[in-house]
Parts: structure tokens; sequence; C-alpha cells
């Protein structure tokens, strides 16, 4: 057990100094202990908030990141909603009114085999999601989670080292590693220590978060289930869904404004009431007053400090983006830490973090916000909950202006797994680019720089299941033959972990998807290169571990020599 309240008995050197125990910064320290890097995680709060849920939705990338850890099934076992339950978002005048519309797959929640990843999403509270990782973390030798503890100074003088200094009470103690990472929020200590600031703006409207809870509510709801309900057209408007299905809610209230005379010393339960429509049992739990915020740090990275999640950008959370910003930033930051520390990892390695990572927050965080623009208190319109043709028509007009206005927020597959690394210095270009970059659509495109497309071998085989833990030649079965040759001498000789599967697709080849008869795959299963195989993946492998020519003379910083355990467990070719 390596979960820590208090100092006692913390390891004084360690390879990650991690501040910050929230998704991003658990996450980190649980991908990086299974490359065999071991990681000191401070985190101040010693239980979790349980009243204040946060983040609602685990998409289906997050997923499949999980998946890569053996935590996915352990997260849908712990959800207190399975995805069998809905897989919609429903607009409606109230819970027990008229339904407008509805997304239905909203955030990839599909019941069955999903195509377009290994897993599909979830619907499940922040804290059920950290809970699981915070057991995760404690179950892993190299991975320790001090609760209870804060950073309070860092000591960056040393050039080949950072020194965090560790508060628990009254304790105090120096904590040593080759990187420190700040995921610490937005509120920051590491990143104003590093004299860098958010920039960017928040929204010109605020919201009420509410957790509640009520015995009769889920036996009035008219409407077939949803993961949330958005309520238009009524005094006071907004969102409505379940924390679970024992009688656990939650709801934000949109355009909140406590100055407002229909927001002055009004009880909670009558801003509930009107929102539900029906006079329910209600008991509030927790209110949590917010204003969205767009906010982008203008660097990822100093030296041998960087930022991950909320502490490198704040998302609006018009769909569901945020927390799963977060745990992508951390995917991708992880390889590459293992790939320095261990020794195979080149100059530029390390640079690429900031170079593909921010792009994507600026993204998700510009859709987000044009999302945020037309929230539920903008449909006030006094016919919708009327009967009869003249309501059915205003219903259906309104039904029309919220698909176009909002299918970009629940129907994000272009956000979610269109990015792409296309520009990284780490990327060799090959045949045909990615495409324009869309909110919605997702075509999926081993062009690299782009997610690996996903497939099914057979009925519970992906092909991300035939992935290394570091890089991946995939040869498609039915091709013409592809030479590795020059590829695994150079992994022999820079020690860098390579796997070559054959693989075979199910109705056609994987060569014209693919356009190439193989891909190589990064350990984050974007794809670095297509081709033919011989010296152009062999070159394509030195410049994906930043190792090429054109990613400068490999820096001999921090270097400890090829780890044994990461080697051994990926450097199988078959």
């Amino acid at each position: 057990m390596t979960v820590r309240h208090g100092l006692e008995d913390v390891p004084s050197d360690v390879d990650v100094v991690i501040a910050g125990g929230g998704p991003s910064g658990l996450f980190l320290a649980a991908d990086l202990e299974a490359y065999g890097v071991s990681s000191v995680v401070v985190e101040p709060r010693a239980e979790l908030d349980w009243l204040h849920p946060r983040a609602k939705t685990t998409n289906a990338r997050t997923m499949t990141h999980l998946r890569r850890l053996g935590l996915a099934d352990r997260l849908r076992a712990a959800a207190p909603i399975p995805v069998e339950y809905a897989d919609s978002v429903a607009f409606c005048t109230s819970l027990v009114g008229h339904e407008l519309t509805r997304f239905h797959e909203a955030f990839q929640l599909v019941a069955d085999r999903y195509a377009l990843q290994p897993e599909s999403g979830q619907q499940v509270a922040q804290p059920v999601v950290e809970q699981v990782l915070r057991d995760h973390v404690a179950s892993r030798a190299d991975a320790h989670l001090v609760l209870g503890a804060e950073l309070v100074d860092v000591d960056l003088s040393d050039p080949d080292q950072v020194v965090a200094v560790v508060a628990s009470g009254e304790s105090v103690r120096q904590v040593r590693g080759r990187y420190l990472v700040g995921a610490d929020g937005v509120s920051s200590r590491v990143r104003k220590s590093l004299g860098i600031r958010l920039e960017g703006s928040s929204a010109g409207k605020s919201n009420l978060g509410l957790l509640f809870r009520s015995e009769a509510l889920g036996a009035v709801v008219r409407h077939d289930p949803a993961v949330q309900y958005w309520v238009v057209g009524r005094r006071y408007a907004g969102m409505v869904g379940p924390m679970d299905l024992d009688g656990t809610w939650w709801a934000i209230v949109q355009g909140y404004d406590p100055g407002r005379p229909e927001f002055a010393d009004v009880a909670r339960e009558e801003i509930l009431r009107e929102l539900i429509g029906a006079d329910v049992d209600i008991h509030v739990e927790a209110e949590d007053p917010w204003t969205a915020r767009m906010l982008l740090a203008p660097r990822y990275r100093s030296d041998r400090c960087f930022l991950v999640g909320d502490a490198a950008h704040a998302n609006p959370p018009w769909g569901g983006h945020g927390f799963n910003t977060c745990i992508g930033d951390a995917a991708n930051l992880a390889w590459k830490l293992a790939a320095d520390l261990h020794g195979w990892g080149g100059r530029s390695l390390l640079d690429s973090y900031e170079a593909e990572r921010r792009p994507v927050a600026r993204r998700t965080i510009d859709d987000a916000a044009a999302n945020g623009t037309v929230l539920a208190d903008d449909y006030i319109e006094d016919l919708l909950d009327q009967d009869g043709p003249e309501g059915d028509a205003v219903r259906a007009e309104t039904a029309r202006s919220l698909v176009a206005a909002k299918t970009s927020e629940f129907l994000s597959l272009g956000l979610v797994l269109g990015y792409s690394y296309e520009s990284s210095p780490l990327v060799t270009p090959s045949g045909s680019s990615c495409p324009a970059p869309d909110p919605v659509r997702y075509e999926p495109t081993a062009a690299p720089g782009a997610l690996l497309p996903h497939a099914w071998l057979d009925d519970d085989v992906s092909l991300y299941d035939a992935l290394g833990r570091g890089f991946t030649v995939l040869v498609d079965g039915d091709g013409p033959a592809v030479d590795t040759s020059a590829a695994a001498a150079v992994a022999d000789r820079l020690g860098i972990p390579l796997t070559v599967r054959t693989v075979t697709a199910t109705g056609g080849s994987f060569t014209a998807g693919w356009e190439a008869p193989s891909v190589l795959v990064r350990p984050d299963q974007h794809v670095a290169w297509r081709g033919d195989g011989g010296a152009a993946l062999a070159v394509a492998l030195e410049r994906a571990s930043g190792r090429g020519a054109s990613s400068g003379a490999v820096d001999g910083i921090g270097r400890r020599g090829v780890g044994a355990a990461l080697r051994a467990g990926s450097a199988q070719r078959t």
C-alpha cells in the first residue's frame, strides 16, 4: 500500500514529482509506473469531495486510455449508472412536460461493442474516477500517493534535478525528482512558481450547481431515461440528471445571478421544482455557483517542469471535454518522460509535449466556448409548453434550432477522436493529410499524426490490444511483405522498445484503409509513419523517438540507461 497520510516514509528521491492528485496527476502516476518510472503524487485533499461531482462524462478516448492500464472495467463496475441505462441527452420543457429533441449516443455512450474505439464512453462522476485511480496507485510499488500534503516550494537551481518542498501540517520534507509536473489545477502553485499565467476570459453568464436527493423524482419523470435533461422555456432553465439510480440528482441552473429578482432570496427547492415541473420531495445537499472560464497557458514547459490538465488550461464544461483533455495531456507526457528517463528519447521528445497538446486544448476550449453561447436559458418561449397545433409548431422550430446549435456539444466525435499531431516534429508525413478539423465529423485515417483507426480483430480482441507498451509496427497480414529489419536494428542500437505485429482484418485488408501495408504506432496510439518498411521505417522510428536528424543531437542530460523492465515487456518482435 503506497497511499500515505503525512510525510513519514515518503521517498526522498523519485523520477517524477507530481503536484496534484486529481485525475490528470493520478493517471500520470499510474501510466508512468507502467513504464517503470517512479513518482510521488502530492495531494492536499485527504478525502474526496463527493458533494461536488464536477465532471460527469468519461469519453471513449479516456476510457481507452484507462483500458491500457487495465482500469476501464473497474471504472464501469464502480459507476452508479451503467451505460445500458441511457445513451442520450434530452431537451424538454420540464421533466414532466414536452420533449423537444434528443441526442442519441451522446458522449459516445454505446451499450454494445463500439466500432470507433476499444471502449465506449461512461457516465460517471469525477470522484468515482479519482477513487478508482487512487486505489490503483495504492496498489503499485513505484507510484506513491501522499494525501493531506501540498507542495509549498520548488528549488530549480540544480540543472539535473528539481527539489520539491512538501508540507503536511507541521512536517516539512524535501523530495528530489528528475522532473516536476504541475497537475495542481487552475490555481497551480507550480505554474505560478514558473512565472506562467493562464490567459483568456470568462463567460458572461454564471451558473448554479446543485446536488440533491429526491425519493419521488425518478417515478415522476415523463420522458425516457437520459443522462441529462435540458429544461428550456421556463422561468428557470438548465440541466437535471441522475447521479445514481437511488435518488441522488444533480442540476445546473444556467444564467444564475443572485442579484436578479428571480434568484434573490429564492429557495433552491423552489428553483428545482420549477425545473422539474412537479412538487416532489427535495433535499439539497450542496450548491456551487460557478462561471465557465476559457483559459490557456502560453507555455506548458520550463526546463524540468511541466504543466498538465487544469494547470495548463481551463475548459468550459459544455461538451464534457475538460477532464478528458486533462487525461489526454497526461497520456501524452507519460511515455515521453519514460523515454527520456530510460535513455532512448531524444532532445525534441519532451519539447513535443507542448507542441502537440496545446493546440488540442486551444481547439477544445474554443468549441466548448461556442457551445456555451447557446444555453437553455436562451430558449424562453411561452408557447413551448402549450398543447395544440400552435405549441406543436413552436416546439418543432425550437427542436430544429437546438439540433443546429448543440450537435457539436453532444456528438463531438471530431474533437474526441479526430484531433491530430500532424505538425509534430515527431511525425513523418506520408500520403494524404489528416482531414480538416471538424468538431462533429470523425473520419478515421492512418495519416501520420492521427489516432490509429480502430478495428475489431474478433469478437473480443481490439486492434489496440495488439499494440506494445512502446512503439509498434503493425503489418497487414493480407498485404505485401514488409521489411522491418532496419527498424529492429535501430531499436536495438538505441534501446527503443519496439513490437512488430502482423494483424489480419476481418472482411477486407488494412492496407486499403491505412493507404500502406504497415504503420508505425506510438505508445499513445497515434500513427507516427506509414509505408512499406525498409530504411524509411527506420528513419521514421528515430524521428518518432526524438532522435532523428531533424530532431537535433541526443540530449545526454537526465539519462540513466535503458530500463530493463520496460524493454523486457515491450521489445518482443513477432
